[in-house]
């Protein structure tokens, strides 16, 4: 073989191996496995007017809770005992849940801030909710 038939057969191949990684022809980068904008990924935001969940487990109230002014909060307990979802000051909100997967909600209040609350049976049980 030639040179010159040489450099038009490694043209060739070169030009077909180029264009194989275009198969969709439309330039376009390929599609990714990320939900497109505005789409729900499976996690439920905490903030909202929706309705947000406080889980006590192990005698304890979990990370502190950002909710909409005004929004739901339920409140899970799933210790045996009983526990309360009281505001440290003031009468903010105030709620009892009976233990053993009971349930219980108040309102948020309407005011933006930080609320510090705390479980009137068991002194040591402190969490937070923050109202956006």
């Amino acid at each position: 073989m030639n040179a010159g038939r040489r450099l038009s057969t490694l043209g060739i191949v070169l030009v077909v191996l180029g264009t194989a990684g275009c198969a969709g022809g439309s330039g376009a980068p390929a599609s990714t496995s990320a939900p497109p904008p505005g789409s729900s990924s499976g996690i439920s935001p905490s903030t909202g007017t929706g309705t947000s969940t406080i889980t006590i487990k192990d005698f304890a109230y979990g990370d502190p809770l950002t909710v909409a002014a005004g929004a739901t909060v339920t409140v899970t307990n799933m210790d045996s005992a009983a526990h309360t979802v009281t505001a440290d000051e003031g009468s903010a909100f105030d709620t009892e849940v009976k233990g053993g997967g009971g349930t219980a909600s108040f309102v948020a209040p309407t005011k933006p801030g930080t609320y510090a609350y705390h479980c009137t049976f068991h002194p040591g049980m402190h969490g937070t909710l923050v109202v956006k």
